[in-house]
C-alpha cells in the first residue's frame, strides 16, 4: 500500500468537508454560496487525489455519490426494528376515536402531545450508520425484510455520509428512517430531458422518485434529482431521547433535511388544525404530500401503547381526499382472480388523475355496479383511492346517453367457460373450477412473487405458457421444471432458462412466513402469514391447527381462521405441499431463524403478556426470548404461562378457564432462575 503523504491526506480532508458543506447549502438549505464551475473544480481536484491515492477514496468521500459498477441484482436486508406500515384516518371523528384509544393506552392523568408532519408521496427507507459512518442503506420492503440499495442513496446529495463526532460518539449505531423523494419543480425538468433525449417520461413524481432509487446501475440514480427527508429513527430506547422531537432536533443537528411544517400539537383540535393549513398550502408546495402523520411524542408513550400486527398504536396518517377527474366508461370486461373471483373491470377513456393515466378501473362486484347504477357509456368520476387505487367513485347522470346499455355478469367463467355461481351471504362471484387457467395463472405469479418465493423471472406471460404447454398444473410444478422443458416456450434461449432453473433452485430454501403467504391462502397477506409462523413455528403445526385456534391468534378474524383451516383440511392442498417437499423444498422452523431464540430455561414454551407490570411489556418480551421462548398476544390452547400484572382484563379469564398458568413478576423471576 502506497503512503499517502500527508499533504495529500490533508487537502483531501478539507476538499471532503468544503464539499459536503457545499452540497448541503445546495440541497439542504437551498442556499448555495458557490457557482457550479466552482463546485466542480473542488470535485475534480478531490477526484484527481483519490485517482493518485485510492486508499482516499473511502465510504464517507464525496466521490462515493457519483455512482458504483451495476449490480445483477438487489440482495436482503432485514431491519433490526420492522418498518411499520400505518392506519388511516379521514375525518375528525376518526382522530379524536384515536385520541381516545391513546389516553386509554397510557397511564391516567398522563398529558399527551403529538408531532405532527405533512405525509410525503415517496419511498421509504433506512440508513444505517456505524460509528458516524453511513453503511447500509435499504428500502422499507415488506418491513422487516427490505432490499439493500446503498450505493444508490449515497448519490443522494441530502444525505450526509457522516454524522457529527459527538453523534457518533453518543450513539455508535444509529438507523434513520426517511423518505426519498422528487420536487415537481425537478420531476418537471427531468422529464423535459428524458422527451429530449427520446426517452419515455416518468409518470409522477412518486413512481420517479421509486423507479430511480431501485435501479442496478447507480449511476442512473446518480442523474435523478433526489431527496432525502428524515422523519425519525428506528430504536427509540436511546438515551437522551426521550421523546420524537428531541430525535428531530438531532437530525437537524447532523444536517438531514426534516421537513420544515413538521411541529408539536397538543389537542386533537390543534392536529385538525395544522391538517387543514396543510390542505390548504398542498398544491403551493414543491413536492407531493398525500396527508399528515400524527405521532405521540413522547417514546415511553408510544412503547406503552404498542403495535398490532403492522402498525403501530401511536401514529395515524390523516389522507386527503382522493384526486378525482371526469372520463367515460367505455366498456366492462370482467377478469378472474387466483381465488375464482370474477371482478367487473371498467375500460375507460384515458384520463389523467392525481398525476396517473388512468385507462381501467375496478368495479369490485355485482352489488357496486347495481349501487352506481352504472352503463356503458357513462361518464363517471374516478378516484384514486388513497391515491393510488382507480375506482369508479360515480356516475354523472346529466350526461348519460339514451340508449346506454347495462352491465350485465356473464353466466360462465370468461377464463374456462365453466359456470360461476354467486355464494349465498357473498358479494363476489366466482368460479369453482379448480383447473381454471386464469386461477391458476394468478396462483403462479403470486406463488412465485417477491412476498412468496420470490423466483425471479417468472411473470404473468410465462405462467400463461407454463399452463398452456401443460407444463405445470400447481406451484408445486415448478420444483420439477428441467430445462429441456423450458427451451420449447416462446422467446426462452439457454441463458434465460438457466437462470429461471437457478432461481428456482435458489427459493428451495427461505422463510416460512413467505412460504405461508405463497400459498395463496384468501385473507393471508405478508403480515397475517408472519403472524402464523410466530405463533406455530412449523407448517405441520399450522396445518394441524383448528379454526378455533387460529381465532386466538390476535390479528386473525373469524373468517380468515375458517379459511386457513379449509386450505390445510382440502386433500389436493396438502398432496400440494407433499410433491413440494418432494420437488426439494425446505420447510423451515421459524424460530431458527429468529436472531433471539437461544436454549434456555424457558426453550419452546409460549407467553402472553397482560396487564400493567412494572417496566414496559417490550423489557420483559425480551427476557423471554433471551431465555428461549416466545410471546405471543393472545391465550389459547398452546398457550404456556400468562404473565399478568394489574388491570389484567380479559386474557386472564381466558386463561383460567383454559387452566393456563398464571404468573405475576415474582413467580415470572423465580422461573427464570
Amino acid at each position: 500500500m502506497t503512503k499517502i503523504p500527508d499533504k495529500a491526506a490533508g487537502e483531501h480532508a478539507k476538499l471532503a468537508e468544503e464539499i459536503e458543506y457545499h452540497n448541503r447549502r445546495y440541497y439542504v438549505e437551498d442556499a448555495p454560496v458557490i457557482s457550479d464551475a466552482e463546485y466542480d473544480k473542488l470535485f475534480d481536484r478531490l477526484l484527481e487525489l483519490e485517482k493518485e491515492y485510492p486508499e482516499l477514496a473511502t465510504p464517507d468521500s464525496p466521490s462515493q455519490r457519483v455512482g458504483a459498477p451495476p449490480s445483477e441484482r438487489f440482495e436482503t436486508v432485514r431491519h433490526r426494528f420492522p418498518m411499520l406500515s400505518l392506519q388511516k384516518v379521514t375525518t375528525a371523528e376518526e382522530l379524536a376515536a384515536f385520541d381516545r384509544r391513546v389516553h386509554k393506552g397510557i397511564e391516567s392523568g398522563e398529558d399527551v402531545q403529538y408531532y405532527v408532519e405533512p405525509k410525503l408521496d415517496g419511498l421509504a427507507v433506512e440508513l444505517v450508520y456505524e460509528n458516524g459512518i453511513f453503511t447500509l442503506g435499504s428500502t422499507r420492503g415488506d418491513g422487516v425484510t427490505g432490499e439493500n440499495i446503498t450505493p444508490n442513496l449515497r448519490t443522494i446529495r441530502s444525505i450526509p455520509l457522516r454524522l457529527s463526532n459527538d453523534t457518533a460518539a453518543r450513539y455508535p449505531l444509529l438507523e434513520v428512517r426517511g423518505e426519498v423523494i422528487m420536487r415537481k419543480s425537478d420531476f418537471a425538468r427531468l422529464n423535459a430531458r428524458l422527451v429530449e433525449q427520446g426517452s419515455q417520461p416518468l409518470a409522477n413524481p412518486r413512481n420517479g422518485a421509486a423507479g430511480s432509487l431501485r435501479q442496478l446501475d447507480s449511476t442512473i440514480t446518480a442523474s435523478r434529482p433526489l431527496l432525502f427527508y428524515a422523519y425519525g429513527i428506528s430504536d427509540t430506547s436511546l438515551e437522551n431521547l426521550k421523546q420524537h422531537s428531541d430525535t428531530m432536533k438531532l437530525l437537524r443537528h447532523n444536517h438531514f433535511l426534516v421537513n420544515e411544517h413538521g411541529r408539536l400539537a397538543n389537542t386533537p383540535d390543534e392536529v385538525e388544525q395544522v391538517f387543514n393549513d396543510l390542505r390548504s398550502l398542498r398544491t403551493d408546495l414543491d413536492y407531493e404530500i398525500d396527508g399528515m402523520v400524527i405521532k405521540v411524542n413522547r417514546y415511553t408513550q408510544q412503547t406503552a401503547l404498542g403495535q398490532i400486527s403492522r402498525a403501530p398504536r401511536w401514529a395515524i396518517a390523516w389522507k386527503f381526499a382522493a384526486e378525482e377527474a371526469e372520463t367515460v366508461l367505455e366498456d366492462v370486461e370482467f377478469s378472474v382472480g387466483r381465488t375464482g373471483t370474477v371482478t367487473p373491470v371498467a375500460r375507460l377513456r384515458p384520463v389523467k388523475v392525481a398525476g396517473v393515466t388512468v385507462s381501467n378501473a375496478s368495479l369490485h362486484n355485482e352489488d357496486q355496479v347495481r349501487r352506481l347504477d352504472v352503463r356503458i357509456g357513462d361518464t363517471v368520476l374516478i378516484r384514486r383511492a388513497g391515491d393510488v387505487i382507480p375506482e369508479v367513485a360515480q356516475v354523472i347522470f346529466d350526461k348519460r346517453p339514451d340508449d346506454a346499455p347495462p352491465v350485465r355478469f356473464p353466466d360462465t367463467c370468461p377464463s374456462c367457460g365453466q359456470p360461476i355461481v354467486r355464494p349465498e351471504g357473498e358479494a363476489a362471484h366466482r368460479c369453482l373450477n379448480a383447473a381454471c387457467p386464469a386461477q391458476l395463472e394468478g396462483s403462479l405469479f403470486h406463488f412465485a412473487g417477491k412476498g412468496g418465493f420470490d423466483i425471479e423471472g417468472l411473470g404473468v406471460k410465462l405462467a400463461r405458457q407454463l399452463i398452456d404447454k401443460a407444463l405445470v398444473s400447481s406451484p408445486a410444478d415448478l420444483f420439477f421444471l428441467t430445462g429441456e422443458q423450458l427451451m420449447t416456450l416462446e422467446l426462452m434461449g439457454q441463458k434465460k432458462a438457466d437462470n429461471l432453473l437457478t432461481m428456482i433452485d435458489r427459493s428451495r430454501r427461505t422463510e416460512l412466513p413467505r412460504v405461508i403467504y405463497a400459498l395463496g391462502i384468501p385473507g393471508v397477506g405478508d403480515s397475517a402469514a408472519r403472524l402464523l409462523a410466530e405463533h406455530y413455528g412449523t407448517i405441520e403445526q399450522l396445518q394441524e391447527a383448528s379454526s378455533e385456534d387460529l381465532e386466538q391468534i390476535e390479528g386473525i378474524g373469524p373468517v380468515i381462521a375458517r379459511n386457513i383451516s379449509d386450505f390445510f383440511t382440502n386433500p389436493a392442498n396438502r398432496a400440494m405441499l407433499d410433491r413440494m417437499r418432494t420437488g426439494g423444498v425446505v420447510f423451515p422452523e421459524y424460530r431458527q431463524l429468529k436472531e433471539a431464540s437461544p436454549t434456555g430455561p424457558l426453550s419452546g414454551k409460549t407467553f402472553v403478556i397482560t396487564g400493567t407490570l412494572s417496566k414496559p411489556r417490550e423489557h420483559f418480551k425480551k427476557r423471554i426470548e433471551q431465555a428461549g421462548g416466545r410471546v405471543s398476544g393472545s391465550v389459547s390452547k398452546s398457550t404456556d404461562y400468562v404473565l399478568c400484572g394489574e388491570s389484567p382484563g380479559s386474557k386472564k379469564a381466558k386463561a383460567e378457564s383454559l387452566n393456563i398458568p398464571i404468573l405475576d413478576e415474582g413467580e415470572f423471576n423465580a422461573l427464570l432462575g
